[in-house]
């Protein structure tokens, strides 16, 4: 991989490292200052309709811009973000502090983008590892996420939590250094040639198993990873081991990027995209059989190895369904629909825990990754019809 790929890893490491941040305090800072349990969760919530919104302007503004202009940008929005959700957690404010999420979840949302930059900046048959390697940043952000969110409980300025901002500020700051060293061929080159409508490229049977698999994988990732706090801190567990169960969590998301890009190229995206399915299932039944310190830990470990295959494999097979011309909006509409359907699943997730309970919110998620899977399987045929004599699209 080349110098610029590595760079666009150490950035989504930087980005996961405030996203695990986020997710260790969160839902605690939310108990703090909700005014009810069930809107415990709604600063998440805020923070993935940020993201969600920022999706479809992210890859528009990218596209007459540059990746590396819409990447600054996301970044000074993120860090503005930390700083109105450190004066919100000094003025006590609930509602100021939503807006911060909000502002850090646009900021995500340009970054998410990262993984699609790591595809136009690697050598030609490299895609799929270009974007696990972006992907393994989280390797990093899975050790300091969690520590920094401990240990950022001693700079405090009168106010819990106060301390993991100002230390994400740093973490954005620091980002933006990186990012004036990375060079991205510029997009607006590839605007031009003839484009079908977006509503053909939806319909298309890949592009519909790319979106169900990142949709479902993320919200239900995103939903248990969001919940978990909750659920340990009402068993009497210590916010040390939350952010422990978190720590190896992440570490499951982004430790087997190490070789799903090989995995993707001896199996295909399908069938790794199936035993990702297969994966949270497992993780689910590991929840539903005990509520353990031990639990806990392996079940977020297998949810975290399930959505590395499903999400990764999910996000090179969309890069066969457009044509350079149609890359812009049609990662647009995938991502404006993962983080919708993930928008769903953070204000769901506060609600879910607190009234219906742990368990039964786990077997919730049964049926919806059981039709994921059965989907995948009955798609994949009609595919295979729909692409015979028609060279898959694979955007470098």
């Amino acid at each position: 991989m080349n110098r610029d790929v590595w760079l666009l890893a150490l950035c989504q490491a930087l980005l996961n490292t405030g996203n695990v941040l986020l997710v260790s305090v969160n839902a605690l800072i939310g108990q703090q200052l909700a005014p009810s349990e069930a809107l415990i969760t709604l600063p998440v919530a805020f923070q993935f309709i940020g993201l969600m919104l920022a999706t479809i302007p992210a890859s528009l503004i990218m596209q007459r811009t540059g990746r590396r202009n819409g990447f600054l940008l996301g970044n000074m929005i993120g860090l503005s973000g930390a700083l109105v959700c450190l004066w919100a957690l000094q003025a006590g404010s609930f509602s100021q502090f939503c807006l911060g999420t909000s502002l850090l979840g646009v900021g995500i949302g340009f970054g998410m983008l990262y993984r699609f930059a790591a595809v136009e900046v690697c050598e030609k048959g490299h895609e799929s590892r270009a974007i696990s390697m972006v992907m393994l940043g989280g390797v990093i952000a899975a050790v300091l996420g969690p520590n920094l969110a401990v240990h950022s409980r001693d700079l405090q300025w009168g106010v819990d939590f106060s301390g993991a901002f100002a230390v994400l500020a740093g973490v954005y700051l620091l980002a933006l250094v990186l990012l004036l060293r990375i060079r991205i061929p510029p997009m607006v080159q590839e605007a031009a040639g003839v484009t079908r409508p977006l509503r053909a490229i939806m319909l298309q049977p890949r592009f519909i198993m790319a979106v169900l698999a990142g949709m479902v994988s993320f919200a239900v990732m995103n939903l248990l990873m969001t919940a978990t706090p909750l659920a340990m801190g009402r068993c009497g567990y210590t916010f040390a081991s939350a952010a422990n169960v978190i720590e190896w969590h992440v570490l499951g998301m982004y430790l087997p990027s190490f070789f799903t890009g090989h995995l993707i190229r001896r199996f295909g995206e399908v069938r790794l995209m199936k035993a990702g399915a297969l994966v949270m299932l497992a993780c689910i039944a590991v929840n539903l059989h005990g509520q353990s310190e031990w639990h806990f830990w392996a079940a977020l470990l297998l949810l975290g190895v399930g959505w590395n295959w499903m999400f990764i494999c999910a996000t090179s097979f969309l890069t066969g369904t457009y044509r350079p011309a149609e890359k812009a909006k049609t990662q647009a509409a995938n991502e404006f629909l993962v983080f919708g359907t993930v928008t769903v699943s953070a204000l769901a997730a506060g609600w879910l825990e607190s009234s219906l309970g742990w368990a039964t919110m786990n077997v919730l998620m049964i049926p919806v990754v059981g039709f994921t899977l059965m989907a995948l399987f009955l798609l994949e045929p009609v595919r295979r019809e729909a692409e015979v004599g028609v060279q898959p699209l694979k955007v470098s």
